[in-house]
């Protein structure tokens, strides 16, 4: 089968979407399919553009087997909306282009729609091929839930671009059944939503050392490290784990560490000057070669969303963590499927959003109890591997491909 990927997200840019993108195409051409790729050049979290990816509009390569379209989109600041929806622009018009000479079966095509809108139209809907509509975020509501979407008209555009892709999809992938209701709301019924849970490397990322060479450059070795590893975004609140660290100043062997970058990151080191807390590091993205290491550096992980977000999201650091083999604390709405997840892999603890006296009570207790944090790890390690594996992720989309290849046929 040819299958055609139209994703923002791909190797080398970090975040959470591109590996699993990454891992995706290459498992289903493993599985004998041929796969091509059109995502954008490497920008994701700084929104820069590296030099070598300037001179040209596209950019082609074969990788793993994967035919690759790297589309040029200009450097933005992540924290203006109005130059992110200039790279939006960018990408759209120079996907449907890319795509236009391209033979395929099928295609997966992320949201959101605002990426993703106009080669949806171009490359499936006017071409009538069959595709997955691979949901990462129901919108319009996470925008509203930030505060991004002010205005009803924008809203209401976001909205019809979304229903758009929704509606003309073969299938929708939903990454958690939380997404049923928004999704919903849009008019998708429940028998057209394919529940596929984000998958992890399990080779790459994999229990080790504690004290190991990231923890030693880093001055880690002796601190009690609280992680946060990710994407310093507005969705996560990450001003609640500023102020348990504040309250935690006394135990001076706690150290809180953010590792990444995002929008959110100038205002929380603004933060931490303002507060003067010796507590709280930060560190920048780090190469995927490196996240094992890094994830082995936390004695806890953190996973924190504003309240009401984690109603509609289950971050995919979540399956990293799992398979990391460290216990987590997770501080997300107690209904989401964050919670429910970490309840029934028994890895970690959950506390409720946004509130800094629990997230603090939770560190502690885990700090204070070392069998407890090695017997929720392990658990975590286990539950990743048995659910969570991308080998696992590649035969379920295969399947989705299959059925919708089929129905086309017809």
């Amino acid at each position: 089968m040819r299958i055609l990927m139209i994703v923002p997200y791909y190797a080398p840019d970090l975040g959470p979407s591109a590996p699993l993108f990454t891992m995706l195409s290459t498992g289903l051409v493993r599985r004998g399919h041929e796969v091509a790729v059109i995502t954008t050049v490497p920008h994701y979290p700084s929104g820069q553009v590296p030099a070598e990816y300037r001179a040209r509009w596209f950019h082609r390569t074969i990788e793993d087997g994967v035919q690759i379209v790297r589309v040029a989109v200009p450097s933005v600041k992540r924290a203006s909306m109005g130059q992110r929806l200039m790279q939006y622009a960018y990408y759209q018009v120079g996907a449907t282009w890319a795509g236009w000479g391209q033979q395929y079966d099928a295609a997966l095509v992320a949201n959101p729609a605002l990426w993703t809108w106009l080669p949806f139209a171009g490359l499936v809907a006017l071409r009538g091929k069959p595709a997955i509509f691979s949901v990462h975020d129901v919108y319009p509501d996470v925008g509203v839930t930030l505060g991004i979407f002010r205005h009803k008209s924008v809203i209401q555009v976001v909205a019809s671009l979304e229903r758009f892709c929704l509606n003309r999809a073969f299938s929708v992938r939903i990454l958690s059944q939380s997404f049923r209701p928004g999704l919903r709301a849009l008019g998708v019924p429940d028998d057209k939503m394919s529940l596929i849970y984000d998958w992890v490397d399990t080779d790459l990322i994999r229990p080790m050392p504690r004290d190991n060479a990231f923890a030693l450059e880093h001055d880690l070795i002796g601190p009690f490290v609280v992680q946060y590893a990710g994407n310093l975004g507005l969705s996560q609140g990450l001003e609640h784990v500023l102020t348990a660290a504040q309250s935690l100043a006394a135990h001076d062997d706690i150290r809180f560490v953010f590792v990444g970058d995002g929008a959110a990151r100038q205002g929380l080191v603004a933060e931490v000057a303002k507060r003067q807390l010796v507590n709280v590091q930060f560190l920048p993205f780090q190469p995927r070669a490196r996240l094992p290491e890094v994830l082995a550096t936390a004695d806890i992980s953190l996973v924190t969303l504003r309240r009401g977000i984690g109603l509609e999201s289950l971050p995919s650091k979540c399956f990293s963590i799992l398979a990391s083999g460290r216990p987590m604390v997770v501080s997300v709405d107690e209904q989401s499927e964050t919670w429910e997840l970490v309840q029934r892999s028994r890895s970690g603890l959950c506390v409720p959003p946004e509130d800094p006296p629990r997230l603090a009570e939770a560190i502690l207790a885990l700090k204070e109890d070392s069998s407890l944090r090695h017997r929720l790890g392990a658990n975590g390690r286990a539950w990743a591997e048995k659910h969570h594996s991308a080998q696992s992720a590649a035969a379920q989309f295969e399947e989705l491909f299959l059925a919708a290849t089929l129905s086309a046929s017809r």
